[in-house]
């Protein structure tokens, strides 16, 4: 059996669990979650934590029945905590503004580029050169700082354009004549 799923996941207070067919449902103070568990995990809840199993001794179901334990474990602390992600803008003029559902982007292009916020995800601009993305589902919060980013991703000469503020950018020596 996968280490992973060996752990069971705890149910914090104020955080439901439900089972219905293939799905299940998380909610909690911050949103409720889905997610379709394969007809190769087993899950048993007993009490406030849940127990995952593969259905067969296949590799597949063993590997699934881990997988399937991290996305519960992220969807339980996505509605408690939640997730966020921070972005940082470099380069002369670059810069984020919040209008209303929209992200307006300034990063030299003829055009400022409009990015709509999703459903279920909130962005904030504590300054110009700094976005933080929040919200309860962690692929999808990680998702929405990617498309962000890839509008103008770090180059290597300079370090100019979007990236995560804990990422390092190995930058390039200029060509000498």
């Amino acid at each position: 059996m996968s280490r992973v799923a060996k752990n069971p996941v705890s149910l914090p207070s104020g955080v439901a669990c439900t089972r219905s067919g293939a799905n299940l449902v998380v909610k909690g103070p911050k949103g409720e979650l889905t997610h379709s568990v394969h007809p190769l995990v087993g899950v048993e809840q007993d009490g406030s934590a849940m127990r995952f199993a593969p259905s067969d001794q296949s590799t597949f179901a063993d590997a699934l029945a881990g997988t399937t334990r991290a996305l519960v474990q992220n969807m339980v602390t996505g509605v408690t905590r939640g997730f966020e992600r921070r972005l940082t803008i470099i380069g002369v003029g670059y810069r984020a503004a919040v209008q209303g559902r929209n992200l307006s982007l300034t990063l030299g292009f003829s055009h400022p580029v409009v990015y709509p916020i999703p459903v279920g995800i909130t962005i904030e601009t504590p300054t110009q050169t700094e976005i933080i993305i929040k919200g309860a589902d962690k692929q999808r919060v990680g998702q929405v700082a990617a498309e962000i980013r890839s509008y103008r991703p770090p180059e290597p000469y300079k370090g100019k354009g979007v990236r995560y503020s804990d990422e390092k950018v190995a930058k390039k020596e200029a060509k000498k004549k």
